[in-house]
């Protein structure tokens, strides 16, 4: 009798669990799937490719929604546009969800957002700021930003026009006066259409709602919708996890380290190929984040006087030049609101790479004062003795071997001690060594009082 409540309470979960599986076998059968993609950083080439390849698959599994989770600082015009174009060429409605809360959709991510087909922003989010910079993050001169912005200007008021007057005028001001704006406030003003906490309150609010696509009226079918994550594949996720600019800065750091250690100590292979692995990454990420060359010819800079420093030691000095000249690359290296690298992490990198050349210096610096222990430097101080007589040259042992030598003041007996001042050629320059009790008697003590 006690193992019937059981019995029951197991008969009622595969009951349970047979009718959701059920109830997502006929959301599928009836079509309603919502793909779902998940971006988040820069605008990049991969981001691209990555948002073409879901609208596409997108378009394969017939979905009735494809929802990209945005989450980006902005970046490059060009591949806004390949975006936004590929968004309004897709046969599938598209929702561009500024999530999770925390998210941006700044600058070029604002026309991300205003191209979808449908715009959406989680609670404590912000869209906008989308001024023009130079390619390296600088402030364009004047006539050039006047020139970007009005170019801009018109994109995004085109984009926006579908939304009102409010979004439109608002639109203009995110390009022209950078200005931004709240999940709120932009529901406010017909930027988005709604604020959802997560993909399944979108999906509910989307419900029912008409939207345009390619000029066709479409009513969207997303409640109870079947949900697939779309993920990188792990190519676009390792390409697309370099170009975070901290990741990027690593790379350069690294593969600068081993391509020197590789010069200055020949043979090593290893330092070498990884240095290279990590620079040919590095130069991926930085063309792809638009770097400020001025940046990273510092960092270069930084390097050769580290290496200069070990080869020729000058007591720190051109650490210290280097380090100084390390933390204002890393600080240029990406001058731009879109791409920052941690102040912590420059820190932490100059001061452990500072480090390691400081003591590779003093390293070097030991080995330049050690007293040499082979070839002839090093038979310099040692005690030899006189096998023949010296008068003034003859033959002594030294370390085990016979050599000429030439004593340079007076004459020594066969057997007597002397020690090896100097080398000339092949002969050894010897200096006779006095007994102690012989220096005593020619230097007595004064006598006491």
């Amino acid at each position: 009798m006690k193992q019937k409540p059981r019995f029951l309470i197991l008969i009622h979960l595969a009951l349970i669990l047979f009718s959701l599986f059920s109830l997502a076998r006929t959301a599928l059968a009836d079509g309603r799937q919502v793909n779902v993609l998940t971006i988040k950083g820069a605008v990049t080439p991969i981001m691209v490719s990555y948002i073409q390849r879901g609208i596409q698959e997108a378009q394969a599994d017939n979905a009735k929604l494809l929802v990209i989770q945005l989450d980006t600082p902005g970046g490059s015009v060009n591949l806004m546009e390949d975006i936004v174009r590929h968004i309004q060429d897709s046969n599938v409605p598209v929702a561009v969800f500024v999530a999770p809360p925390g998210a941006k959709a700044a600058s070029a991510g604002t026309f991300i957002v205003l191209g979808a087909h449908v715009a959406a922003m989680a609670p404590n989010t912000s869209i906008g700021a989308a001024s023009p910079v130079g390619s390296e993050g600088q402030e364009l001169p004047q006539t050039s930003a006047e020139k970007a912005k009005n170019v801009l200007a018109a994109q995004i008021k085109n984009l926006a026009a579908r939304r009102g007057e409010k979004a439109v005028e608002w639109a203009e001001q995110a390009v022209r006066e950078a200005k931004a704006a709240t999940a709120s406030e932009a529901l406010e003003l017909g930027v988005i259409d709604v604020i959802a906490n997560n993909v399944d309150d979108l999906l509910t609010q989307l419900q029912g709602m008409q939207i345009q696509v390619k000029g066709q009226t479409v009513t969207l079918m997303t409640q109870q919708a079947a949900i697939r994550p779309v993920d990188m594949t792990p190519i676009e996720g390792f390409l697309h996890t370099i170009t975070d600019p901290n990741i990027a800065f690593i790379l350069l750091t690294l593969g600068l380290n081993g391509l020197l250690f590789e010069l200055a100590s020949p043979g090593a292979i290893l330092p070498g190929v990884v240095g290279g692995i990590c620079l040919l990454l590095a130069i991926y990420s930085l063309g792809v984040l638009d770097v400020n060359y001025v940046g990273v010819s510092f960092i270069i800079l930084a390097f050769i006087l580290f290496i200069a420093d070990v080869k020729a030691p000058t007591h720190g000095l051109l650490t210290l030049g280097g380090t100084v000249s390390f933390v204002l690359g890393a600080l240029l290296l990406f001058n731009s609101p879109y791409y920052q690298v941690s102040r912590t992490l420059i820190v932490s990198v100059a001061l452990v790479t500072a480090g390691f050349f400081g003591f590779a210096v003093q390293a070097a610096v030991r080995i330049l004062r050690k007293k040499p222990t082979t070839g002839y430097e090093s038979l310099i101080g040692a005690m030899a003795e006189a096998r023949s007589d010296l008068t003034p040259g003859g033959m002594v042992w030294v370390v085990g071997e016979l050599w000429r030598a030439r004593v340079e003041v007076g004459q020594v007996k066969k057997g007597e001690p002397v020690r090896v001042v100097g080398v000339m050629g092949l002969e050894l320059r010897v200096q006779q060594v006095r007994p102690a009790s012989l220096e005593k008697s020619e230097h007595p003590e004064p006598a006491s009082a």
